[in-house]
């Protein structure tokens, strides 16, 4: 059994990151409710969307899985089994703007594309595109 355990990796939001989407919701909450005209409609519009995102990651912490028989990916649409021979392909897709570089892990499953960013995995994307293409039969 503990071969089963260690064949199967999972990422997951950080906790910090979780703090941080609830932190502004209830920054943008107080804003909504001490504002007035636009403000408390931006304010209660940014509210609502924080709440969301905080929301989703204390319901499905957990992102990605990654096992012998495929990947298991999770959001907003709940939860999705994906069979290693669906996977097209995995890569790391980078974007420099602005002095900054953002990376996303991409994944290529038929019609659908899953995209994941180290806030949602709670690591460097380039590990876990590695990690990924040496499981990936």
């Amino acid at each position: 059994m503990a071969g089963v355990e260690e064949s199967r990796h999972e990422w997951r939001v950080p906790r910090r990151i979780v703090a941080l989407k609830a932190a502004g919701t209830m920054l943008c909450g107080v804003l909504a409710i001490a504002g007035d005209g636009p403000q408390l409609f931006l304010a209660g519009v940014a509210t609502v969307g924080f709440g969301l995102l905080t929301g989703r990651d204390l319901v499905a912490p957990v992102r990605l899985a990654a096992g012998q028989d495929g990947l298991v990916v999770t959001g907003f649409s709940g939860r999705e089994r994906i069979s290693w021979n669906d996977v097209d392909r995995i890569r790391v897709d980078s974007h420099r703007r602005y002095g900054l570089t953002t990376e996303l892990l991409e994944i290529d499953a038929g019609e659908q594309i899953h995209l994941f960013s180290r806030f949602d995995l709670g690591e460097p994307v380039v590990g876990v595109a590695e990690m990924l293409m040496r499981m990936r039969p």
